[in-house]
């Protein structure tokens, strides 16, 4: 009896000692990975246009205000950065956004950050290395997007349709950010300027899954804006999304 009740106690105890956050992941209202592009096509004036684009965006009022008006009130976000073959990497791991703290904070370490890469464009790559940080979050939610930025077509590693098509297999929505560029490369002037334009490349190539959109910043300078609207979209409710279809100016 005594053998019994003192098994009883000790499983009580391992149970009790095992906390909240290993039995139920905290629920967010987006799992949201920004994954950028930093190819060589990409200099250190446009790399760091980009960084501060997104920097500014995530501590926006309104991106706030969209982020706030969901149930749980705050999204999980990671930020990556790619460019060819093998070559990606987190440069913001998992946290939560909910408040003008939290993202002052991941724009300031994001800021801070050493560029990654500066290689080809593997598309497909980022795909591929996104859905492996989707898998490893620490938090929950139905929603799960990807968010690719980049200024030019997938010219390394596999097909992106088929990265694209396995990610929304999954469930998951790729939103493309395109970023035009005025001249386009003297060595391979098709990647940033592809036949159709680079935003039809992306709408028929890369974007994929429920309410999936692109948008198009037409220059670096405009690059800031268009990721303000492109997070509004992708947090506030359906009814108040704004025109996908235009290009920001």
């Amino acid at each position: 009896m005594c053998t019994v009740r003192t098994l009883l106690l000790l499983i009580l105890a391992v149970v009790t000692a095992v906390p909240a956050a290993a039995t139920a992941a905290e629920q967010v209202d987006l799992l949201l990975v920004l994954a950028a592009d930093v190819s060589r096509s990409v200099d250190n004036a446009k790399f760091q246009l980009q960084r501060e684009g997104y920097a500014a965006a995530v501590s926006d009022p309104r991106v706030l205000d969209a982020i706030r008006s969901g149930r749980n009130g705050r999204i999980g976000l990671t930020f990556v950065e790619w460019s060819g073959v093998g070559s990606q990497r987190v440069v913001i791991d998992w946290t939560t956004v909910g408040d003008a703290e939290s993202a002052r904070s991941f724009g300031d370490h994001l800021l801070e950050a050493p560029r990654s890469f500066a290689d080809r464009t593997s598309i497909s790559g980022a795909i591929e290395f996104a859905m492996g940080q989707l898998a490893r979050a620490p938090y929950k939610s139905a929603r799960r997007t990807v968010d690719v930025s980049g200024d030019g077509t997938n010219n390394a590693g596999r097909d992106v349709t088929l990265a694209r098509d396995e990610a929304v297999a999954q469930g998951v929505t790729i939103n493309g950010l395109v970023i035009l560029s005025e001249t386009p490369l003297a060595w391979n002037p098709d990647h940033t300027n592809p036949p159709g334009g680079l935003e039809n490349y992306y709408r028929n190539n890369v974007i994929g899954g429920p309410g999936a959109f692109v948008l198009v910043a037409e220059n670096f300078n405009s690059f800031g804006q268009a990721i303000v609207k492109k997070m509004i979209a992708e947090v506030a409710q359906a009814g108040a999304r704004p025109s996908l279809h235009a290009a920001v100016r």
